[in-house]
């Protein structure tokens, strides 16, 4: 009854994208935040951002959207929009502050993640992308297991270069082959860094292992890009921005472009295996 419930509701979700890392501070809800803004450049397409990091939600804060409360209607919770074809839901919206703590313990979390799917009238979307937090525990284990009654495209899983990231991300790959979740391809983020006076390229975070590219070679996975740093992304996030519209011409713009396309491409062909399967 439950599977059914969930499958009615997100009938009208095309494709699915789960956002991942085993490591924090990677960059992950920005990323997501950016697919989503990417996705939804194109005005044809009806995108939606779910985040799912209960304890440490940043979504709302990078949209543009805090101090948003969720309206409830006839049919249900209505997502906040931030542009008419792109729609964000949150635990930060039920938050009386930001600076509110959430302390919950797992059911708590899993049941608020499958009223999230199950309540939320997301009406028809292309993209569902799924901000997650770090690890590989009790939300990644519940959004897995909720939206196999449907379907889900794959996963995409953010890393940064240095070895301390690479073996928090190796687990998180395990994790995917371990619950059959696809893996649409890894991103490198803060992947150098160039100079915008002097043009010479630093490597902050020093690739000691030989980086995302070496792992994905060593674990058979598709890297999608690597973003390299650039200051104006914290300062579009912290001011609710997008830093697509932002800063256009921007090496990291162009790499980001280029990593939402791949997506694009991987959903549009894994859609097109299921109709041949079916």
């Amino acid at each position: 009854a439950e599977a059914a419930e969930l499958r009615a509701r997100l009938r009208a979700v095309r494709h699915t994208v789960l956002v991942l890392s085993g490591k924090g501070g990677v960059g992950k809800s920005t990323f997501s935040a950016l697919l989503a803004h990417g996705l939804a450049a194109d005005e044809t397409k009806q995108v939606a951002l779910l985040d799912i990091d209960i304890c440490g939600p940043s979504i709302p804060k990078m949209m543009g959207l805090e101090g948003e409360q969720v309206h409830q209607s006839g049919s249900g919770w209505s997502p906040v929009y931030v542009e008419e074809n792109l729609g964000v839901m949150s635990v930060g919206f039920l938050l009386s502050s930001p600076d509110d703590a959430v302390i919950w313990r797992g059911p708590k979390k899993n049941g608020l993640i499958k009223q999230f799917l199950r309540d939320v009238d997301w009406g028809e979307v292309d993209y569902l992308i799924v901000d997650t937090p770090p690890g590989t525990s009790d939300e990644h284990l519940s959004i897995v297991q909720y939206l196999s009654a449907t379907h889900i495209d794959g996963a995409v899983i953010v890393t940064t270069p240095q070895e301390v990231s690479l073996q928090d991300v190796r687990k998180e790959i395990n994790f995917c082959r371990k619950v059959k979740l696809p893996i649409i391809g890894v991103v490198e983020n803060m992947s150098g860094f160039v100079c915008p006076k002097c043009k010479n390229e630093s490597q902050i975070f020093p690739p000691t292992t030989g980086g995302a590219e070496k792992m994905c070679q060593n674990m058979n996975v598709s890297l999608l890009g690597k973003v390299p740093l650039d200051p104006q992304i914290g300062k579009s996030c912290d001011r609710g921005q997008s830093f697509l519209a932002e800063a256009p011409e921007s090496p990291a713009t162009l790499s980001y472009r280029n990593i939402i396309q791949r997506v694009q491409e991987y959903c549009e062909q894994h859609q097109l295996q299921e109709e041949k399967i079916m």
